[in-house]
């Protein structure tokens, strides 16, 4: 068979008449279109070499027309495949980019970094779209490719890409929709996105989705501890979390090393029940305290905990998320941690757990030392 497709391809290049060589690639194309499926590693090779010679110095429309035909099959040459992914224009581009079973993710990588937003856009419809992947996306892309592939059921988000969504979403009603719609977003992303989200978006999350109504009344009513409380429902990464340190407290081994390994590791939920141990407050509270990027209160716990100042960098990091603190930040920090004494702190401590036994966990408050609490 192999010299049979040798003998078929050398006598569809046998013509030299450039004007002929659209039909000639239609040709080509043809024999391969209908013997996919069945050639080997070695055939396809061939054909990749004969397409991309014939794809040179050709028509705009012709190579259209062959990118479109190409796109959808399953062992389509791959070096024709990358060729036309990174072609500028996407009447070219866009079929394989979003339809193309060959296109390694590296290529996409490559693609969505150095091409413009419609390259972008066909990416974002793929079948399948990994994490790398949709990294590019949501940090280049404008609202149309962001939204796109967060509708994407095949998407996958790293941490990184998933909270810059949700902080996209804070000023994006449709974009807060969409990634609320999504059943793979993690539970302190999901705190975070309804701490920050417009009271409009409220509202239409529930006109929408009324299976959700207790949620959002309790978000409306700045009540969030429900909506925590709802979101570690089901959670298996939390269960086995909290089990993992209320074990470790009950046999007295949860201490400042473990809370710190704990914030290094950048797991919310082990250090959130830790610190809800640890400072004798609701879990709520503390998970607020997190969400709500108050640096001033991870300090006073710190303080009133006696925490090393290397162990409240790794809780203020781990707060600050993907966006990270600048070191001008960090000591700012540095200087209330230093100026606050640890008595003080117990002492604001003491005032929060009476005030939270007092009014129930659905009331948020802050710590403030030298000035009790305030509501938020």
């Amino acid at each position: 068979m192999e010299t049979s497709l040798i003998e078929q391809l050398e006598a569809a290049l046998a013509s030299k008449d450039v004007t002929r060589r659209a039909a000639i690639l239609r040709k080509v194309t043809d024999l391969f279109v209908v013997g996919s499926g069945k050639f080997n590693d070695d055939q396809i090779e061939l054909f990749d070499d004969v397409m991309s010679r014939l794809l040179d110095n050709i028509e705009h429309a012709v190579r259209v027309q062959f990118g479109d035909r190409i796109a959808r099959i399953p062992d389509a040459p791959p070096r024709v495949v990358r060729t036309l992914a990174f072609h500028d224009a996407i009447e070219v581009a866009g079929p394989v980019l979003e339809h193309s079973e060959r296109l390694e993710p590296q290529t996409l990588v490559e693609v969505a970094k150095a091409k413009g937003q419609d390259h972008l856009l066909a990416i974002s419809g793929r079948k399948i779209l990994p994490e790398d992947v949709t990294d590019v996306l949501v940090e280049r892309g404008n609202k149309a490719v962001v939204v796109r592939t967060v509708r994407n059921a095949g998407a996958a988000f790293s941490a990184l890409g998933m909270s810059s969504l949700v902080e996209k979403a804070r000023s994006d009603d449709d974009l807060a929709l969409r990634i609320w719609s999504r059943p793979d977003i993690p539970r302190q992303d999901l705190v975070k996105l309804f701490v920050d989200v417009s009271e409009a978006v409220k509202g239409q999350l529930e006109e929408a989705d009324p299976r959700r109504v207790n949620l959002i009344r309790a978000a409306m009513t700045e009540a969030s501890a429900r909506v925590q409380a709802d979101a570690r429902i089901g959670s298996d990464d939390f269960a086995q979390a909290e089990t993992l340190v209320k074990q470790l407290h009950a046999s007295g081994l949860l201490d400042e090393s473990q809370l710190s390994k704990f914030a290094g590791e950048a797991s919310f939920d082990k250090v959130t029940v830790a610190l809800s141990l640890l400072a004798d407050l609701p879990l709520g509270s503390v998970e607020r305290v997190f969400v709500q990027q108050q640096t001033d209160q991870i300090i006073v716990l710190a303080r009133a905990l006696d925490l090393s100042w290397a162990t409240t960098v790794a809780l203020l990091l781990l707060q600050a998320g993907a966006n990270g603190s600048s070191r001008q930040q960090l000591d700012v920090c540095f200087a209330n941690f230093s100026r606050l004494q640890s008595r003080t702190a117990q002492t604001a401590l003491q005032f929060y757990r009476l005030r939270e036994k007092a009014v129930g966990t659905s009331t948020q408050t802050s710590l403030q030392p030298g000035n009790g609490y305030r509501r938020q």
